[in-house]
């Protein structure tokens, strides 16, 4: 099935479709990156005062969200910190997955894959090549061909080559305590976290969860934890109301999208009218195709919070989905007021527009894939659909130049230049569409050209 990477809810990175950018898709593909504005901003709420109290300017760190059921969490070099849909769902509470957070935001600010005697053995520079690649290829939305190149490496299976040292280990432990009480949080969740899962200690490498393989646990590192956890002020300080319930609110919409409907309707039954077990089953119903039990699921949730914008983007994604394009304006419109700097709503709705197919409605979404290319230059999606809101009004070079930039961010660099310089031909030389036309033919030529040395050069 196809992916797709924007957020009318959850989104895979991924492949191109043809249908509504909005919540998630369920796949076939056993792992990959997937994005939704509403998580995103949990987690990266959850994590800016640690980032902060750990030194690190919060604006250069990216959290991703791997679709993949096992616990697990990793960094890499760049400041890129990805978490496994398995961990946050295993989290009871905000405290644990925070811990965990800040453990992994120590491995950063400890420099320790950067010293790491891994980066200079060939097998582990061959796995982070084969990990580098795959992953350019799903953010740029190739994720079929990102997760096949992912799957040959261990990025996302057992990671051995990032299994840290147990002192690594340790000072990443210290370093989590040390930002959680700097942050005025308890530590208490990473401890309750590790003793959740001790008996990984046990196990053999193989049995045990990947995040325990690549961080090697031990009953020396909880009791050290906590001895220092112990100490902090904010030991007992427990989880925030409003933390709670986005975790519990994240947990129910990841259920809803990557359970089966079955599985769904046993963990949150009718009985049950909680703000999660409506969010969970109106997904479900969705995926089931009832698309009347979603809708009432989906308005029920929208009466209790009117001005939840992640709703009312839920119930845009359901009637696009379901057919009902014209209908689902309405919805993601409201979305998109309520978040109205989201990049990922504006090209949602954006694409909602054009399908309308009048001028009034082209233009309107011309200009909101602009907003949002603003903020995602990179986003290969919305240079996709601003080609093809340029070739509606009969912009044919801009829209040529559109593509060059969706193939440039997508790493197809012949088709890049080869656009580029078409749109040359009929664009004005004074606009900046022309100069950056210049660009990317410069820059895709000359890495060409390299490529071609490279694959030429003969041996001595």
């Amino acid at each position: 099935m196809n992916f797709r990477r924007t957020s009318l809810s959850l989104f895979f990175r991924g492949l191109l479709a043809s249908c509504l950018i909005g919540s998630i898709t369920v796949s076939a593909m056993a792992q990959s990156l997937l994005r939704d504005t509403e998580i995103e901003e949990t987690l990266r709420d959850y994590s800016t005062p640690i980032f902060r109290a750990a030194g690190l300017n919060d604006d250069s760190v990216d959290l991703y969200i791997v679709n993949d059921n096992s616990l697990n969490a990793f960094v890499t070099r760049g400041q890129n910190i990805f978490l496994h849909t398995g961990l946050i769902l295993e989290s009871e509470t905000p405290n644990q997955l925070k811990g965990v957070i800040a453990h992994e935001a120590g491995h950063i600010a400890g420099g320790h894959l950067a010293r790491s005697d891994y980066g200079t053995r060939s097998a582990y520079g061959a796995m982070l090549l084969a990990a580098g690649v795959g992953l350019a290829a799903i953010l740029a939305g190739e994720g079929q061909a990102g997760a096949l190149i992912l799957g040959g490496s261990t990025q996302f299976g057992a990671l051995e080559f990032l299994a840290y040292t147990r002192t690594n280990e340790s000072a990443a432990d210290q370093y989590a305590a040390q930002y959680m009480e700097r942050s005025g949080q308890s530590g208490q969740g990473l401890i309750d976290f590790f003793d959740k899962f001790r008996y990984q200690e046990v196990l053999s490498q193989a049995k045990r969860y990947p995040y325990f393989r690549s961080h090697p646990l031990s009953s020396s590192r909880i009791d050290a934890l906590r001895e220092v956890v112990e100490e902090s002020p904010y030991t007992d300080t427990p989880d925030s109301e409003l933390d709670s319930t986005r975790l519990e609110m994240t947990k129910a919409k990841l259920r809803g999208f990557l359970d089966a409907p079955q599985l769904v309707f046993s963990r949150y039954p009718e009985t049950d009218s909680s703000r999660e077990a409506r969010y969970a089953r109106a997904v479900a119903y969705f995926r089931s195709a009832s698309l009347k039990n979603a809708i009432f699921e989906i308005d029920e949730l929208i009466k209790l919070e009117p001005d939840n914008a992640y709703f009312h983007e839920l119930k845009g994604q359901i009637l696009y989905e379901s057919g009902q394009g014209e209908q689902a304006i309405g919805p993601i419109r409201k979305a998109l007021e309520l978040r109205p700097n989201a990049p990922l709503f504006q090209i949602m709705l954006a694409q909602a527009l054009i399908e309308q197919d009048s001028n009034e409605s082209v233009q309107e979404a011309i200009d909101l894939l602009k907003l949002a290319l603003t903020n995602e230059p990179e986003n290969s999606y919305g240079w996709y659909y601003l080609s093809q809101g340029y070739g509606r009004i009969n912009q044919e070079a801009l829209a040529k130049y559109a593509i060059a930039e969706q193939a440039y961010n997508m790493g197809d660099l012949q088709r890049a230049s080869s656009f580029a310089r078409r749109a040359q031909e009929d664009l004005p030389r004074n606009i900046p569409q022309w100069r950056r036309a210049s660009d990317i033919i410069v820059i895709a030529d000359t890495q060409l050209a390299q490529k071609k040395s490279k694959r030429y050069k003969p041996k001595p």
